[in-house]
């Protein structure tokens, strides 16, 4: 899915500076949460994105050229248009590492589009051509209930409540889901990875996009997840990190996000800090027991519905709401 570059299994110096917990296991039931920051803001409903998710998976694996890609993209676009104000398609051919042109969708929501403030959410929603990572039917696609549905899910289902609680006019969130991002291997290059995303930060779907930052979110649904300081977000929007881990914690999810350096992952967000320049961070699930970093489901056919757990999407959502709800006042 993409390729680690670097792991540093040290503590992250400034966690001394915060109160949030900085923990090897990730807890969820015993551990001493923060008092919650109350902030008129809606709740993100688990249930719905599950429900989300396993929509995604029910198309099978969402392949470039493939009918599932065809008609996930079709219900994506739907539900965009559902809960959004302007709904965007980028329809083109991108050349794939191995010289194959592959058809590449990508789907952005814009709530309040004619806001100059803006924050950009993104996700895949691609599913990975082939099982490196298993130990059997190598070469059959993976469902990617984790890798690539869950992003998205939560997204959805803060698009979502952002409608049933507007925010004030000054303020814009686009939601991007990008496409054929999982299609890369490490022989082929880092440029391999992320050709949806790549080729929407050399063609934004307005021209001149500018968002104050993004947040990209990777893997996020996963059973006992653990979302440390991903090493290229510190390195290229280290001040949108911290405030997003803090916001974590203010909702009361420290246990999930870890004040612990990361993994350096090419990702989405990489192309979108390097080609359109926008300061964008990574939350992802990372493991610190595990050779490649991920978790052990990761690129194999055990990325199914079984993996996904509703408490793991309620602290990434709700993390988001907090985020999005304390930079401005909603509409009463």
């Amino acid at each position: 899915m993409k390729n680690r570059i670097l792991f540093i299994a040290l503590s992250f110096a400034a966690a001394t500076m915060f109160s949030c917990k900085d923990g090897d296991e990730n807890t969820t039931g015993d551990a001493e949460q923060p008092s919650i920051s109350k902030i008129d803001k809606p709740d993100f409903n688990a249930d719905s994105a599950y429900v989300y998710i396993e929509t995604q998976v029910g198309f099978g694996p969402r392949v470039p050229g493939t009918k599932g890609q065809v008609d996930c993209a079709a219900w994506l676009q739907q539900k965009l248009t559902d809960f959004c104000d302007t709904v965007f398609v980028q329809k083109v051919q991108v050349r794939a590492g191995d010289g194959k042109m592959l058809p590449c969708i990508n789907l952005i929501g814009s709530i309040n589009p004619k806001a100059t403030r803006r924050v950009l959410l993104l996700a895949h929603w691609d599913t990975r051509p082939w099982a490196d990572m298993d130990i059997k039917d190598k070469e059959k696609a993976i469902l990617g209930a984790d890798d690539g549905a869950s992003g998205v899910g939560v997204l959805l289902e803060v698009a979502r409540q952002i409608k049933s609680k507007p925010l004030s006019e000054d303020i814009g969130i686009d939601i991007l889901f990008t496409d054929v991002e999982d299609y890369g291997k490490t022989e082929w290059g880092d440029n391999s990875y992320a050709l949806g995303t790549q080729y929407w930060a050399s063609n934004p779907h307005v021209p001149n996009y500018k968002a104050e930052f993004g947040i990209l979110l990777d893997m996020v649904g996963g059973r006992n997840a653990r979302f440390p300081l991903e090493g290229n977000s510190t390195k290229y929007a280290k001040d949108v990190q911290l405030n997003v881990w803090q916001a974590a914690g203010a909702a009361g999810f420290s246990s999930y996000f870890v004040y612990s350096q990361g993994a350096e992952i090419t990702d989405d967000h990489v192309f979108v800090n390097e080609i359109a320049r926008i300061p964008t961070i990574d939350i992802i699930n990372l493991s610190t027991s595990s050779a490649t970093s991920f978790a052990p489901h990761w690129h194999t056919h055990n990325d199914n519905m079984s993996v996904i757990d509703k408490n793991t999407l309620e602290a990434v959502g709700e993390t988001l709401l907090q985020v999005i709800y304390s930079m401005v006042q909603p509409v009463t």
